[in-house]
């Protein structure tokens, strides 16, 4: 299994970039997708999930409203849309897969993990 994360990058306040991670290996519809960041000194915590089916949607309230988490099933790939970033978003972002049906805002109920793609946001 490969989760290929890419699409950070260095931006500035304000601004907006889409994160892509594309997957590789596994059942992708059968498995629930995850968006996961870690800044320097904190832990890993949770960004935003999205159902097998792409029905459902949860976000950190962090995010809420500027982000956007969507999965393409032809091609494998979930995405991050990430709009008005603030430099508190600063972080290695990391997609993650779960292969049961009730979506997890918990590190621990995932499977597998992707390598991670810097996001940096300048004042």
């Amino acid at each position: 299994v490969q989760l290929q994360a890419y699409g950070g990058g260095l931006v500035q306040a304000g601004g907006s970039l889409r994160l892509s991670c594309a997957a590789s290996g596994l059942s992708f519809s059968s498995h629930s997708m995850g968006w996961f960041r870690q800044a320097p000194g904190k832990e890993r915590e949770f960004v935003a999930v999205i159902s097998r089916g792409a029905g459902s949607t949860t976000y950190a309230d962090s995010v809420k409203g500027r982000f956007t988490i969507s999965r393409d099933s032809a091609k494998n790939t979930v995405y991050l849309q990430m709009n008005s970033l603030k430099t508190e978003d600063t972080a290695v972002y990391y997609c993650a897969a779960r292969a049961l049906a009730v979506v997890s805002r918990s590190t621990a109920g995932y499977s597998y993990w992707g390598q991670g793609t810097q996001v940096t946001v300048s004042s």
